[in-house]
């Protein structure tokens, strides 16, 4: 049986664990976003050697566990002499610095491929048809490639922001506290399973709905020509009606 008074009395912390998860999520979504739109157009771009550049570093990045590039930052870069004395060790001393930057070269690993195939694949009639009418290359990009790539994206995009949000429980492993962390701190305390993790699983799962609804209203919004082309004509009669029988 569940002890509810150990959820009620826990429910503040779980609370502000949930907030303190969705300010990471934003955050890692905004920035990730930014940075591998830029790199998914680089990545496209037919130049071997810029190409191969971004491709070295997504492969590298989605060969390595997301965990182990967590505590290379927190804990290894901490062990050069010259990065505490630095400038830049206020940062590297943060924990959600480091959560941060973690989390965010992970996904923008994974988001530049996922954008850059997109790009990839767009068709070339779409492109020498923007480029017959006189758009510059600039804005054929904008109004053309990017609006097709993102359509085509997507889907795949809205998986990559759920699997991000479930790997911001890795923020727990360096002191962050989160949905994820509170939990171990109410087994810890309790030494309970439903109302820790339990709780943790139904808010995770509450937060996997809420964004996966979000990006399947996305895609109508996005899609909604495609099954607009698709559905029948409400105007069109039935044949019967256009071509009656003689009596």
């Amino acid at each position: 049986m569940i002890d509810w008074e150990i959820v009620a009395d826990n429910l503040p912390a779980f609370a502000g664990g949930l907030v303190n998860t969705l300010i990471l999520l934003a955050t890692v979504v905004v920035s990730g976003f930014a940075v591998s739109v830029p790199l998914a157009l680089v990545r496209s771009m037919r130049s071997p050697h810029f190409s191969r550049a971004v491709w070295l570093f997504t492969y590298g990045i989605r060969g390595t566990p997301l965990l182990v590039q967590l505590f290379v930052i927190y804990y290894g870069i901490a062990q050069f002499e010259f990065v505490r004395s630095s400038a830049i060790w206020p940062l590297f001393r943060s924990p959600w610095f480091c959560a941060w930057l973690a989390l965010t070269i992970n996904t923008v690993a994974y988001t530049t491929e996922i954008f850059a195939g997109a790009i990839r694949t767009t068709a070339p009639g779409e492109i020498e048809a923007a480029r017959s009418i006189g758009l510059s290359r600039a804005a054929v990009l904008r109004y053309v490639i990017w609006p097709s790539a993102w359509r085509r994206a997507l889907p795949q995009y809205g998986n990559e922001v759920v699997m991000m949000m479930h790997a911001t429980a890795l923020a727990s492993t360096v002191t962050i506290v989160e949905v994820m962390r509170v939990a171990r701190d109410v087994y810890t305390n309790y030494l309970v399973l439903a109302e820790s993790f339990g709780v943790a699983a139904a808010i995770y799962l509450c937060l996997t709905i809420g964004l996966t609804t979000f990006f399947r209203w996305l895609e109508t919004h996005f899609l909604r020509h495609l099954s607009r082309s698709n559905a029948p004509n409400a105007r069109e009669k039935p044949a019967e009606h256009l071509n009656p029988k003689v009596a």
